[in-house]
């Protein structure tokens, strides 16, 4: 009876944004950008598609097998084909696809063309992936006639022993040195792999983009709330692709800009900085010190 609970609850309950996937909870999590919302309506359409087709098929099964069995109809039909039946149940599905295909098409473009914003407001970041950890750089912030970057190491690896997570620190989320971005703004994210196949997926956001060596794909959110906001590598990639996480930090555009100039000098102060914007948070322990 306690998953019967933990359904009802979760369905009667309001949206709420959540920082972190949530034990027991059914859907999708809370979305955090436009892309996601429009993904969650996709899907509510594709919902009520499938559960009339589930109900449909259900009711003509139930049909045949009460109408047409062996008991209720002795002597069986003789008749090979019905011209009508054939025309009804192959335009029913292209008819039903074409609708489906209309929403889909539209949500691939939403995602697939960048938003007509001016770049200077746009913020800039390649994510490369390694095993088993991000590259992040700053492409348009220039240090020492280099962009600014810094590897994102996972903090839990699956160890045996390893403590577990804590609500900062999430096991198998969290990361040593997180992306950090400013709120409300558009953030292009361009991916490569420096080894094998990658995928920088964020739920809460509505992205996942495959990281492929030699090739740059691109995704691009604008986050509406403030949080941390946690993804994962999506696309097998070795032994530890289940320890690859993403941690993405959306402050406001103050906290950002004074996190990016501390950054510039020293990751470390940086770090520093980001945990002191959460009241009691602690920086977590660099993944190298393990």
């Amino acid at each position: 009876m306690r998953w019967i609970a933990v359904a009802l609850l979760s369905l009667l309950s309001m949206p709420a944004m959540a920082d972190q996937p949530v034990d027991g909870a059914l859907g999708f999590q809370p979305a955090a950008t436009q892309i996601a919302e429009r993904i969650h309506s996709f899907h509510s359409i594709l919902l009520v598609i499938i559960t009339l087709i589930v109900i449909l098929v259900m009711a003509l099964l139930l049909y045949v097998i009460l109408r047409h069995n062996e008991k209720a109809n002795p002597v069986p039909s003789k008749f090979s084909h019905n011209t009508t039946i054939e025309i009804a149940w192959t335009l029913a599905p292209v008819i039903i696809l074409m609708f489906v295909a209309f929403f889909s098409f539209r949500e691939l473009y939403y995602q697939d063309v960048f938003p007509d914003v001016d770049e200077v407001e746009v913020v800039n970041i390649k994510a490369q992936g390694n095993q088993w950890n991000w590259t992040y750089t700053y492409t348009d912030v220039i240090v020492d006639d280099y962009p600014m970057e810094f590897v994102s190491n996972p903090i839990h690896r699956g160890f045996e022993g390893e403590p577990d997570g804590t609500f900062e620190a999430p096991r198998n989320l969290a990361v040593d040195l997180p992306l950090v971005v400013p709120v409300d703004t558009v953030v292009r994210v361009q991916t490569a792999a420096s080894d094998v196949i990658h995928s920088f997926a964020v739920p809460a956001f509505g992205v996942k983009v495959d990281a492929v060596p030699g090739r740059l794909n691109e995704l691009w959110f604008r986050v509406e709330e403030t949080g941390t906001y946690f993804g994962q590598c999506s696309e097998l990639c070795g032994k530890d692709h289940a320890f690859m996480p993403i941690e993405i930090h959306v402050v406001s555009q103050s906290d950002y800009e004074a996190w990016l100039e501390r950054a510039q000098g020293s990751v470390l102060d940086a770090r520093e900085f980001l945990a002191s914007l959460s009241e009691g948070a602690q920086p977590v322990q660099l993944a190298s010190a393990q």
